[in-house]
C-alpha cells in the first residue's frame, strides 16, 4: 500500500466543487495535485498541453480505451474523456495524495478498477439554495436553469456512492471539512505503517 490516497469528488454544478478544490490546493499543493485527464476536444485559447488536459486525437484515445489504459473514460457530447491508470500511479508514487475531479459515473468507475479510492460528495445545504446559485450566475436564461437542475437531481441522487459528505453552506467550513478528510486518511494505521516503516519494524510485538 502507498502512503498517499486516491480520492473522487464529486458534486452537482453550482455546489461549489471547482472553487473548494482550487482553494485546498492552494493550501496543500506540495501534498495534493488533481490529476490531468485526457482529451480528444480541441485546445482551447490560453490552455496548455499536459496542464489542462493531454490533448490527443481521437483514434489516441481510442487505442488507448483498447489496451485498457483508463480507470475512466466517457463521452461528453462529441468528445471524449478519460483518466489513465499510469498517469495516476505516478502521481501516488510520487507520495501526493491525488484528487479526481468527477461526475459520480466516473466515479464508480474509478472505485471499481481502484477499490482503495475514496469517494468524496459535495453537495448544496438545499435544492433551493443551488438553484438560487445558478441564478445568481446570471449566466444562463431560465430554460438551461431548468435542465442544469434535472442534471442536478441526477447527480445528487448518487450521493450514497461516496464515503464521505461535505455540505457546502459555508464555504470556508467547507473547505476545513474537505481537509479534515483528505488529511485523516493519510494517517490510517495502514498507511502510517508505510511512511514510518522503521519506526513500526522497531517496535516489539506486544506484550502481554
Amino acid at each position: 500500500m502507498n502512503s498517499a490516497c486516491l480520492f473522487t469528488i464529486s458534486a452537482p454544478s453550482g455546489a461549489g466543487k471547482t472553487s473548494l478544490i482550487k482553494a485546498l490546493l492552494a493550501k496543500k499543493s506540495s501534498s495534493i495535485v488533481v490529476s490531468v485527464s485526457h482529451s480528444t476536444r480541441l485546445k482551447r485559447p490560453g490552455e496548455v498541453d499536459g496542464v489542462d488536459y493531454h490533448f490527443v486525437n481521437i483514434e489516441q484515445f481510442e487505442a488507448m480505451v483498447e489496451q485498457d489504459e483508463f480507470i475512466e473514460h466517457a463521452k461528453v457530447f462529441d468528445n471524449y474523456y478519460g483518466t489513465a491508470r499510469a498517469s495516476v500511479e505516478k502521481l501516488l508514487e510520487s507520495g501526493r495524495h491525488v484528487i479526481l475531479e468527477i461526475d459520480w459515473q466516473g466515479a464508480r468507475q474509478v472505485k471499481q478498477a481502484m477499490p482503495e479510492t475514496i469517494g468524496i460528495f459535495i453537495l448544496p445545504p438545499s435544492r433551493a439554495a443551488l438553484q438560487q446559485r445558478l441564478i445568481d450566475r446570471a449566466t444562463d436564461d431560465r430554460s438551461t436553469i431548468e435542465r442544469r437542475m434535472l442534471a442536478a437531481d441526477r447527480e445528487m441522487s448518487h450521493y450514497h456512492d461516496a464515503e464521505f459528505l461535505v455540505i457546502n453552506e459555508d464555504f470556508e467550513q467547507a473547505l476545513y471539512d474537505l481537509e479534515c478528510i483528505i488529511h485523516s486518511q493519510g494517517m490510517t494505521l495502514a498507511r502510517q505503517k508505510v511512511r514510518n516503516n522503521a519506526l513500526i519494524e522497531s517496535i516489539p510485538e506486544e506484550i502481554v
